[in-house]
């Protein structure tokens, strides 16, 4: 059970998180957060000390969102394709289902600090990659329940994967696509079918 102090600090990165889902990570700060939340600004620095600490521990927060969101129940699903297609899907419904006001934290962050070197960035490429090798291993789990090829590239699925969903996150965010989630989905049965076994 958390104590208040714990509470106020979790509600604190909520709000934190869905704030940077709306101006990025750079834009936020002790100050505006301040402001949003009509607490002090002292308040808030003997919470996270600094800016950078602030955006780290919001990237950490939403890591953890997406844990409860997507992961958790994916790793209820049974190995192999059950559970790919439960990652997919939690996934797809991430953004709506994270609370997070403007849409995937991770994939905004990712544009805005491909160039900008630093911690907060170093953070992101690893849960990125961390990301990037879960979906690897389902495909490797896969292979072993005998749900796809043996000679399946577990990496080159988990990038045609990425793929599928940026580009059906731009086309729900940006272009207001209502077709985005089921073009997706059409996207990812052909991307599983060529990994069935024939």
């Amino acid at each position: 059970m958390l104590k208040k102090g714990q509470l106020t600090r979790q509600s604190i990165l909520g709000h934190a998180a869905s704030l940077a889902s709306r101006i990025g990570l750079s834009g936020l700060s002790i100050g505006l957060l301040s402001e949003e939340l009509e607490l002090s600004k002292s308040g808030l620095w003997a919470h996270f000390k600094s800016k950078e600490q602030l955006q780290l521990e919001v990237l950490e927060y939403a890591a953890g969102q997406f844990v409860e969101v997507v992961l958790r129940p994916a790793l209820a699903a049974p190995r192999g394709e059950p559970r790919v297609r439960t990652l997919f899907e939690g996934w797809l419904s991430w953004p709506e289902r994270s609370g997070l006001s403007g849409g995937c934290i991770f994939v905004s962050a990712a544009s805005e600090l491909d160039d900008q070197p630093g911690p907060v960035r170093d953070r992101l490429v690893e849960l990125q990659r961390d990301w990037m090798e879960t979906l690897a291993n389902t495909i490797r789990s896969g292979v072993s329940e005998r749900h796809f090829r043996h000679d399946a590239d577990p990496e080159q699925f988990a990038q045609d994967l990425y793929g599928i969903m940026l580009a059906s996150h731009h086309a729900h965010r940006l272009l207001a696509d209502r077709h985005s989630a089921e073009r997706a989905r059409r996207a990812f049965d052909a991307l599983l079918s060529n990994l069935r076994r024939r």
